[in-house]
């Protein structure tokens, strides 16, 4: 059967000890908790499915839609790997404080251990404080033993990579990778299905609930990565209504579109759902009799079926084109 229609969800917000009011005042998220840390945009996390928020398929899961429309809403072979799995999980972050240090296992271990996806993910910076920051890696190499000396010592952070970071600034974060989002910074993040993490250090502070949260100190040894990277933030270039590659790796791509008037797209080249994060100024999508806008912090889901969309904006704009290659 094929879908005719693009689609949109009811967002899915988490609350977090670390979250903030920015998903509400910067992103227009509904909510009446001050602590929202996570807007779950598309997410097949099985406790957590997304529902159609527009069109004929409204309060439909994403579940029953892909059992019903297979192929036509993901893609051959995407469908053929996944099944009535979907692959990703979109979100939305504001860390009001700093989230916990964190790593999450590859494919292999996560599936030994937790009959789950492994977690490769990428960060886009939508809005980032003064002196806010990310921690990604290690300063240089280090060995399993000076790790754990330094965490028992509470020194992680004098071996970790931290990098202030702008609006823009793009981390792609394969599995293994240490890694933690500092207070101030507002991203979007595009990851495999899985919700999976290995927590190594918490800041020593109390979860929602008033207790200390679980740490990962065992489960995480034998699934970090070591090694120091030359550099862990992406460099790309920008072009005005050009799709732009900021990252790609076997579990999705993800380009930067830059928005200006109005611009026809085709995606007659993949085999895939492509999936649009506005991330500045906001657009309207068409397809056929149907157009949909989105606002910074809205998304929306392309089905494979769908080549020929027209996005249009009346100011400068800016989107993530999200697919698999």
């Amino acid at each position: 059967m094929k879908i005719n229609q693009l689609l949109k969800f009811t967002p899915i917000l988490k609350e977090k000890v670390w979250g903030g009011e920015k998903l509400k005042s910067l992103l227009k998220k509904d909510s009446q908790n001050t602590n929202i840390g996570e807007s779950w945009e598309i997410s097949d996390v099985d406790d957590a499915i997304s529902i159609v928020s527009n069109g004929k398929l409204k309060g439909k899961n994403l579940e029953e839609i892909i059992k019903i429309f297979k192929e036509s809403l993901v893609g051959d072979k995407v469908y053929k790997q996944f099944g009535d799995k979907f692959p990703l999980l979109i979100k939305f972050i504001d860390a009001k404080e700093a989230l916990s240090i964190q790593l999450h296992p590859n494919d292999e271990l996560a599936k030994k251990r937790h009959n789950s996806f492994g977690k490769t993910e990428m960060w886009y910076v939508m809005q980032a404080d003064e002196f806010a920051n990310l921690i990604v890696g290690f300063q240089k190499n280090v060995s399993k033993k000076e790790y754990l000396y330094h965490l028992k010592n509470k020194s992680l952070l004098s071996i970790l990579n931290v990098d202030e970071v702008q609006k823009g600034d793009v981390y792609y974060i394969p599995t293994g990778t240490v890694h933690a989002i500092g207070a101030g910074v507002l991203l979007a993040e595009i990851q495999q299905t899985s919700d999976i993490t290995y927590r190594i250090y918490d800041w020593d502070r109390k979860g929602i609930d008033g207790k200390y949260r679980e740490l990962h100190t065992q489960k995480a040894l034998d699934t970090i990565d070591y090694t120091v990277k030359k550099s862990y933030k992406t460099s790309y270039k920008k072009e005005e209504n050009t799709a732009t590659k900021t990252v790609s790796c076997p579990y999705f791509t993800t380009n930067i579109l830059p928005v200006k008037g109005k611009i026809k797209v085709n995606h007659k080249n993949k085999d895939s759902f492509v999936i649009y994060m506005c991330v500045a100024g906001n657009v309207a999508i068409s397809y056929q009799q149907q157009t949909e806008k989105l606002q910074m912090g809205e998304t929306i889901l392309v089905p494979a079926c769908i080549k020929e969309i027209e996005i249009a904006s009346s100011e400068k704009s800016e989107l993530l084109e999200v697919y698999i290659p």
